[in-house]
């Protein structure tokens, strides 16, 4: 089967014999631009980017189709694109701000060409139309590695959020505290669990407070998600008191049906941690005198 040969381009000789135009005239396409960001981006930078992404180019253009900027002549090109993307995208730069990187390079080349191939009408429409489609992909890809960038951020942000969110206190010798606030789900349950066991490791801690008092709702996900944290603390040899637990919770969990087990309860923190104290064997007493 005969395959069609590559779509031919003078982009490469263009670039090889007015770089330093074409980049003269770029940078100024790209300093004029509305969306030009002076406050996240020195002159001197955004000029090695551009000499950079510009001999890569020139090097994917020279003997590779312009049609399928998949194929593996273009690795190059891309990669420094998804770079440029990620480095863009932690600086601030918003999306569209990125891809003008790419398509503000469009007018310098028409200028280019319309110079180069003004006695060449049909030739100059084709080649004007090829490298307009090229720096589209190209951009088109600049936008999707620049959202893939902003997604590991935000997910690396909440996994930092939500290991923040679920601190483990030592509030006493042999006795941890996890305060809980917001919505409990099977992620955070994980986060809990892992942060509560190794810290029962790191203090060898007997006693685990859970404080549900700034959960807004208990229902019977979260009462399972409660019930596996109390079980694996257990399996390291530690107890566990459930505090917080509001008159409105208790009357959820007895119509949810949900048993507890022999899961020590209390209404406040507090009350829990005095528990927690008369099990570890310790006593606080107020010296004569003093008013409580």
């Amino acid at each position: 089967m005969l395959r069609e040969a590559p779509a031919t381009t003078r982009i490469p000789a263009l670039l090889k014999s007015n770089e330093k135009e074409i980049l003269q005239d770029w940078l100024k396409e790209q300093t004029g631009s509305a969306s030009f960001r002076a406050d996240l981006l020195k002159e001197k930078d955004l000029r090695e980017e551009s000499h950079t992404f510009l001999g890569a180019l020139q090097t994917a253009t020279q003997g590779n189709s312009i049609d399928d900027v998949a194929g593996e002549g273009w690795s190059g090109v891309k990669d420094f694109l998804s770079d440029l993307s990620r480095s863009r995208a932690q600086a601030g730069f918003t999306p569209s701000e990125t891809a003008t990187f790419v398509f503000s390079l469009k007018q310098p080349l028409f200028s280019m060409l319309r110079r180069e191939m003004k006695g060449d009408a049909e030739g100059l429409v084709k080649e004007m139309l090829g490298t307009s489609v090229l720096l589209d992909k190209l951009g088109l890809f600049t936008t999707e590695a620049y959202q893939a960038t902003r997604e590991d951020v935000i997910s690396r942000q909440k996994d930092e959020l939500l290991e923040l969110s679920t601190p483990v206190v030592e509030l006493w010798d042999d006795v941890l505290a996890v305060p809980l606030v917001g919505t409990l789900d099977s992620a955070r349950t994980q986060i809990v669990m892992e942060t509560l066991l190794e810290k029962i490791v790191s203090t060898g801690a007997s006693i685990a407070i859970i404080d549900i008092t700034g959960v807004p709702t208990v229902d019977t996900l979260v009462a399972q998600h409660l019930l596996k944290t109390v079980a694996a603390t257990r399996l390291m040899g530690a107890d566990c008191i459930i505090s917080g637990i509001r008159p409105q919770i208790a009357q959820t969990i007895v119509h949810l049906g949900v048993n507890l087990g022999e899961v020590i309860t209390k209404a406040t923190l507090a009350d829990a941690f005095r528990v927690a104290l008369q099990r570890t064997g310790w006593r606080i007493e107020k010296k004569d005198g003093e008013r409580g």
